[in-house]
């Protein structure tokens, strides 16, 4: 089957943030998140996986244990299990991105709290 956010699970978290579940299988998840400006995620890390983020439109700022990384389109930046981070959009536009996870990150998100 072939998806895309027209047909695949959504959900939507933080302050009007999106996400569209392309791929969740005990190994890999994929998925398709949209912020919009003036949004971040919580603190957190992973025990297990390790992610990408993959810019498609927008500048993304992620911070990875306490350094701060600016992410534009057509960019991507890795996060190895058990690293400290949060995605942000500082910007005045709407950050799209993908995110993609190995091993999925079901029930293996601890966040922290400040």
């Amino acid at each position: 089957m072939i998806y895309s956010k027209d047909n695949s699970v959504h959900y939507t978290w933080g302050n009007g943030c999106d996400s569209w579940i392309l791929n969740d299988s005990r190994n890999l998840s994929v998925k398709q998140e949209k912020m919009p400006a003036g949004t971040a995620e919580k603190l957190h890390f992973h025990e297990m996986a390790e992610q990408v983020f993959y810019i498609l439109k927008g500048e993304a700022v992620l911070y990875i244990n306490n350094e701060k990384f600016s992410v534009k389109t057509g960019e991507s930046i890795s996060i190895q299990p058990k690293s400290e981070h949060f995605i942000s959009n500082e910007s005045q536009d709407e950050v799209e991105f993908l995110v993609i996870s190995s091993p999925s990150t079901h029930n293996d998100r601890i966040e922290i709290e400040k």
